[in-house]
């Protein structure tokens, strides 16, 4: 063979060799991203292709097509001309202001299309959290416009949604019930231990999610998906990650974050770590007056001093300080296996309950201190995937966890000595196994099996600061545990591409075992629950026209008696105190959903859902008697008993409205609104306004967007809640409220106006700039204790690499 043969015979091979492995990267156009699982199709729509985790695409079985078509759900769809012999390079998706319909887990803990669900979920994706720059994860939900957030304090947040809060929602972690069996039905601050530079994924499920939940999801679920380790599709190591950094004025906030991933074909490992100081909270300038902070109490000279307030606007104290870890390890032995294995680490500094503190008695604060001591959660979870074509699934996953909760309360009287501390551990267990079969095109099951066991431990001393002497106190709750067993399908059938059925069962036996401290002198030492709940759901989505789908979802929730319900000793107001109550049942809901969500043009979408929902049996506080006796005394004050009871039935109904416009050049407007009534009604016929049915709210947006640059002007609103429209408890925390012109408390209307922009240099950094607040408006969310930032001016840097 000569020479120039062999050459000839070289380029030619090469030349085939180029064609066969020719590859696109596709890339979003504002954040220079890779986009994943893009998909690819000829003109006939007979050859496909998905880009990997880093948005490539190998293109050579398009070796006969002039025309590449690239289709996202979250893009713009995009048609190029395609000559083979002209290399594409890199290709830039532009995101679409209107989402029809996204991939979300949170129905039945497996990847299903949205629209083939009949229950309203939204969804919150990574460019939004950058964009957006929330402090914490309550802030997060918040931004929503579709979950109400109260708080108490600074280092808190409580969501409301559909009427319902606290211990009527669940948080999901990776797949992993966060709620514990010390779930209150006051306020929780829970959801702040999560960390938003570690979310990857955040979807809300509206209305009861029992059927694959279990107890608590009654108004909601909550799932947060944290990042995930990335293996390499080479033989080299693949290293990704990200720094952040961001400063606010209102609270001068001082966050860092930092997370790498190292993926080899097998192995992967995830660190991630953020830290944040927040300051005191300043509010704005412009409203009532009831809301200023004049004076605070200090210790000097070992004597409580009122001390005036320099500033008025500077709410002391709330500053505080967290911390968060996260580690993952991945194993992937081959395509059917997977392992995952999770650290999750958050802790606090002491953080003072701010409502608690401006309490006053004798024109005098009533409290002197009361604070929270470190909030502390750690979850050790270990997720196992495997893939089959047996008989039994498809897919398994099995997810094993730990997680470790620590919260204590500190409290003290003004010009009191005596200084109470309250220190509560919960070790919960879980174990969660869930099947996916896909019987056929038009079949599909999904069914698992749940264990869940909670140990409670609560102490309670107190402390004379005088002396240094501390003797042994009230403990919260009992020596007590929680656990719950369960079984629980769904089915989906989907008849046509038109019509698609969902419908679902759970069964769950629920157990308390509780040992009560004699020196309370309860007629009672212990107690035992142990009873059963089935909950239920049905379904449909139908499309009759094109881009048009109507869905309707009938579905029941419980909550079963939890340690907090039965077994807790608290002073939960003015003159109160809660005793246990063992004679517990669970309740449950009833709820209807019917909603429409249509797109005309390409350009224009809305989406209506309504919803009714009857809580019966409903655990609630009422009057009672401890020993023949409804007063007793508790802490050197005689108080009013109280105690959990089934007495009453809480109606809630509302609408949620969604409008979403793609406008000219770059602009887009999308709203979102929300409207809800909630009753509750005694045994008696008393009916009262209910305590977590939030007042309209909403949320607008004006954005625009170009190549690396994008503006989002946005407006939060709410309206009024009249001294009528509060609840009965409410109204008796009258130092939470403004003042109307009979001097009754209420919650004004309020409204802010807020900008954001983001401009992305390159691949790897990016600015963000912003103005919460503009107006500088002083007001107060619906029964939170805290008034909101006046005016904040933020800036962060993210570095991708």
């Amino acid at each position: 063979m000569s020479k120039e043969i062999l050459i000839f015979l070289i380029i030619i091979h090469l030349s085939l060799y180029n064609s066969q492995a020719q590859t696109i990267t596709i890339c979003d156009k504002s954040n220079l991203q890779p986009i994943e699982n893009v998909m690819i199709s000829d003109n006939n729509q007979k050859i496909f292709a998905l880009s990997n985790i880093f948005g490539k695409v190998d293109i050579s079985e398009f070796k006969n097509t002039n025309t590449l078509i690239i289709r996202h759900p979250s893009y713009v769809l995009l048609k190029i001309k395609y000559d083979k012999t002209t290399p594409l390079g890199t290709i830039y998706l532009t995101e679409t202001n209107i989402k029809i319909s996204e991939v979300v887990i949170s129905a039945n803990k497996w990847e299903q299309n949205q629209l083939e669900i009949p229950s309203k979920i939204t969804v919150i994706n990574p460019k939004q959290i950058d964009l957006i720059n929330s402090q914490t994860t309550a802030d997060l939900l918040g931004n929503t416009g579709e979950v109400f957030i109260q708080k108490s304090q600074q280092g808190g947040g409580s969501p409301m949604i559909r009427g319902f809060a606290t211990n009527r929602l669940l948080i999901s972690v990776d797949g992993i019930r966060m709620n514990t069996a010390i779930f209150r039905s006051g306020n929780l601050q829970n959801i702040i231990s999560l960390d938003p530079f570690a979310t990857e994924k955040t979807e809300i499920f509206f209305g009861p999610g029992s059927v694959i939940y279990g107890s608590d999801a009654i108004g909601g679920v909550m799932s947060f998906n944290t990042l995930t380790p990335t293996l390499s599709l080479g033989d080299s190591i693949f290293v990704k990650g990200k720094a952040n950094t961001r400063f606010s004025s209102s609270n001068n906030e001082i966050t860092g974050h930092f997370d790498i991933n190292l993926g080899w074909k097998k192995w992967a490992l995830l660190s991630s770590l953020s830290y944040t100081k927040y300051g005191d909270l300043r509010m704005g300038k412009n409203g009532h007056d009831d809301y200023l902070r004049p004076e605070y109490v200090e210790r000097i000279n070992y004597i409580d001093t009122v001390v005036k307030n320099s500033d008025p606007l500077i709410q002391i104290p709330t500053g505080y300080s967290q911390t968060n870890l996260m580690q993952k390890i991945r194993f992937k032995p081959n395509k059917n296996l997977n392992f995952t294995y999770g650290f999750h680490y958050s802790t606090t500094t002491n953080y003072s309950r701010y409502d608690r503190l401006i309490r006053y008695k004798d024109s005098l604060p009533k409290s002197a201190e009361w604070y929270y001591g470190p909030q502390v959660w750690l979850m050790n979870n270990l997720n196992i995937n495997y893939t089959s074509n047996s008989n039994l699934f498809d897919q398994l996953t099995i997810r094993l966890a730990h997680q470790h909760f620590e919260e204590s309360r500190h409290d003290r009287n003004f010009n009191s000595n005596i200084k109470n501390h309250n220190t509560e551990f919960v070790n919960a267990f879980s174990t969660n196994i869930d099947f996916h079969k896909t019987l056929s095109n038009k079949h599909r099951l999904f069914y698992g099996i749940e264990a869940i066991y909670n140990d409670v431990n609560s102490q309670g001393t107190i402390e004379d600061i005088s002396t240094g002497i501390i003797s042994q106190g009230f403990a919260r709750y009992p020596k007590s545990n929680w656990s719950s067993y369960a079984f629980y399908t769904t089915y989906n059938y989907k008849h046509s591409d038109k019509l698609t059925f969902s419908t679902g069962a759970r069964y769950n036996q629920f157990l308390i075992n509780a040992v009560f401290d004699t020196s309370y002198h309860f007629p009672y030492n212990s107690a035992y629950i142990n009873n059963g709940a089935f909950t239920g759901s049905a379904g449909m989505v139908y499309q009759p026209i094109e881009q048009l789908w109507i869905n309707s979802n009938l579905s029941t929730g419980f909550r079963s008696p939890n340690i907090d319900d039965m077994g807790k000793v608290f002073d939960s107001g003015e003159g109160i105190v809660i005793v246990p109550n063992p004679n517990l049942n669970a309740e449950y809901a009833y709820n209807i959903d019917l909603g429409i969500t249509q797109l005309i043009s390409g350009n224009f979408k809305y989406d209506i859902t309504g919803y009714y929902t009857l809580l019966n049996n409903a655990m609630v506080r009422r009057n009672y008697q401890i020993n023949g006796q409804d007063s007793v005394m508790y802490k050197g004050e005689l108080s009013q008993v109280k105690a959990v009871q089934n007495a009453a039935q809480t109606i809630v109904y509302g609408i949620q409205i969604g409008v979403d416009i793609t406008l000219p050049v770059g602009f887009g407007f999308d709203t979102r609104f929300n409207y809800q009534k909630g009753i509750e009604e005694t045994d008696d016929g008393t009916k009262t306004p209910s305590r977590h049915a939030a007042p309209m709210f909403g949320i607008t947006h004006i954005t625009y967007s170009t190549q690396k640059f994008n503006v989002d002007l946005y407006a939060f609103y709410t309206a009024e809640l009249s001294y009528e429209n509060l609840s009965v408890e409410e109204r008796d925390k009258s130092y939470l409220y403004a003042k109307d012109v009979q001097g009754n408390p209420y919650a004004p209307a309020w409204a802010t106006l807020n900008i954001k922009a983001q401009y992305q240099f390159n691949k790897q950094l990016s600015i963000t700039a912003g103005v919460d607040n503009i107006t500088n408006t002083r007001y107060r969310p619906y029964s939170s204790g805290l008034t909101a930032a006046g005016r904040n001016y933020l800036l962060a840097l993210k570095a991708n690499f």
